[in-house]
C-alpha cells in the first residue's frame, strides 16, 4: 500500500528561514518525486485564528505561503496543494475526534499548558484536534514537522487508536512524524527557536534593506575584531553552517580560531550569502506576489481535489457513527 505524506504551515505571514530549511524543502523534495497525488500540502489558515489578530492580514499571509511553496518549486501537478478552509469536512471530521478524547489528556499539551491564562482561548484548547482531523482524513502516514509538533503527531496517534478500537475496525491509519535531525529545530537571530513570536526570525524574502539590517542583530559576545573566537557557540556561523558548503563554513571557523576577523565581517558574509543562495527563489517569489490570481487558481484546483478524498473518507466515517452520507 502506498502511503501518504501531509504537512502544513499556519497563515501567519511569509515563512521564515527556520519555516523553510524544515518543513518547505524536505517536504517538497518528497512530494515532488513520490506517487502523484499521494502527497497532501496545505495552508492552515484555520489554525492560524487562535491569534485573532491573525484576521486581517490572513488573504496576503495566504498568499506569502503560497508563493513561497512555488518559490522552492514545488509540482503541484504531482501533489494535492490546498486551503485548509476551502475544505470543511476537516471541521466536521475534528468535531467526532473531539467526542473521542479525554479532556485530562488534552490539557497536557504543551501549547495550551505554555499559554495558559485567562485570555487563552478555546481554538488554542482544540488546536492539536484539528491537527489531528488534517491528518486523520486524509489517512497520511508521513508528517514532516517541526520538534515543536512531535506531541500534537502523538495526539493524533491517540486519537486514531482509540476511535478503531471504539468501532472495532482499522479505519484510521497511524501517522508519524518526519523529520531532519539538523534541521527540526532551527535557532534564530538571539538563539532561541526561530519564531515570529519571538521576533527573532530571517525573512529571506524581505528587501535587502531590510534582510541586512536583521542579519546585523544577531547577538554575538562582546570579543573585538582582534579577538580569537569560539565558532562553536557563535550563532553567526550557526545560520551559515545549516546553508552553506562544508568548505565554506570550515573557511570561516578558521577565520574565526585566528582572529582578526570581526563579527561585522561574518555578519556581511552570511547576508551575502543569503543573497546569494536564494537569488533565484526570491525572483520567483515576487513573481507569484505580483500574480495572486495564478495564486487563487492553483488553490481552487487544490482543493477540488482534495475535497473529493476528504468527502470519500467521511461518508465512511459518518457510516459508522451511524450518520447519513453527504452528497
Amino acid at each position: 500500500m502506498i502511503t501518504r505524506m501531509l504537512t502544513g504551515i499556519k497563515s501567519t505571514g511569509t515563512p521564515h528561514l527556520g519555516n523553510i530549511l524544515s518543513i518547505v524543502i524536505p517536504s517538497i523534495k518528497m512530494a515532488n518525486v513520490r506517487p502523484k497525488d499521494t502527497s497532501f500540502i496545505f495552508i492552515a489558515d484555520l489554525h492560524s485564528l487562535i491569534e485573532l489578530e491573525n484576521i486581517k492580514n490572513i488573504k496576503d499571509s495566504i498568499y506569502k505561503i503560497v508563493a513561497t511553496w512555488m518559490a522552492f518549486g514545488l509540482d503541484i501537478d504531482n501533489c494535492i496543494f490546498y486551503r485548509q478552509s476551502d475544505v470543511t469536512e476537516v471541521t466536521e471530521l475534528a468535531w467526532y475526534l473531539s467526542c473521542f478524547f479525554s479532556y485530562k489528556r488534552l490539557k497536557l499539551a504543551h501549547a495550551f499548558k505554555s499559554k495558559k491564562n485567562n485570555t487563552v482561548n478555546v481554538g488554542l484548547f482544540y488546536y492539536p484536534i484539528l491537527m489531528a482531523s488534517d491528518i486523520l482524513l486524509y489517512d497520511a502516514e508521513i508528517i514532516p514537522v517541526g520538534k515543536d509538533q512531535i506531541q500534537h503527531i502523538e495526539i493524533s496517534r491517540k486519537i486514531a487508536n482509540f476511535f478503531n478500537r471504539k468501532i472495532n475496525k482499522k479505519l484510521f491509519v497511524l501517522p508519524n512524524p518526519f523529520f531532519k535531525k539538523h534541521t527540526m529545530y532551527i535557532n534564530g537571530i538571539d538563539g532561541e527557536k526561530m519564531s515570529k513570536s519571538r521576533n527573532n526570525f530571517i525573512d529571506i524574502f524581505s528587501s535587502s534593506e531590510v534582510l541586512k539590517k536583521n542579519i546585523m542583530k544577531i547577538r554575538t559576545d562582546n570579543k573585538s575584531f582582534k579577538d580569537k573566537k569560539n565558532p562553536k557557540t557563535d550563532y553567526i556561523i550557526y545560520l551559515y553552517k545549516l546553508i552553506s558548503t562544508f568548505d565554506e563554513v570550515r573557511n570561516m571557523e578558521k577565520k574565526y580560531i585566528l582572529g582578526k576577523y570581526g563579527y561585522m565581517e561574518a555578519k556581511k558574509k552570511l547576508y551575502n550569502h543569503i543573497l546569494y543562495k536564494f537569488k533565484f527563489e526570491r525572483e520567483k517569489f515576487k513573481f507569484y506576489m505580483k500574480n495572486t490570481n495564478l495564486l487563487d487558481k492553483i488553490l481552487n484546483l487544490g482543493a477540488k481535489k482534495a475535497k473529493i478524498i476528504a468527502r470519500k473518507k467521511l461518508n465512511i466515517i459518518r457510516k459508522y457513527l451511524n450518520f447519513n452520507s453527504l452528497f
